[in-house]
């Protein structure tokens, strides 16, 4: 299946990012890749994302502060949210704000197709 949508993966952590592009890249998704959230908003082509695979905890702009900020900017792009500390206070808040899923690493390469395939249907 050839998907036209980018996606975009925001993570601090080099390996896991490139993980994630090239799973998602094997699914047919275009895909753009940031070490940082600060990165990602200085992306000239940002409001071209389709969906954003966010890691919520980062050095410097977290993926809750992100989130925040692109609201702030009247952005509604759908964000799937992966984290290593499975809070399932912060991933309630980060729902209650929009979010379209979080997911706790590990998670297999299903569950993260099946939620930015689930992300893109959703109204922006």
């Amino acid at each position: 299946m050839t998907e036209s949508r980018l996606v975009t993966v925001v993570d601090d952590d080099d390996a896991v990012r490139e993980a994630l592009s090239d799973v998602l890249q094997a699914f047919g998704f275009a895909v753009a890749a940031f070490a940082s959230a600060e990165a990602f908003l200085a992306f000239k082509d940002m409001e071209r994302t389709d969906c954003l695979v966010l890691d919520i905890a980062m050095p410097g702009m977290t993926g809750l502060e992100l989130q925040r900020e692109l609201k702030r900017r009247g952005l509604r792009i759908p964000i799937v949210f992966i984290t290593a500390h499975a809070d399932q206070t912060v991933r309630s808040r980060a729902l209650a704000a929009g979010a379209a899923e979080v997911l706790f690493k590990p998670f297999t390469e299903a569950a993260l197709v099946d939620a930015v395939r689930a992300a893109l249907i959703l109204p922006r």
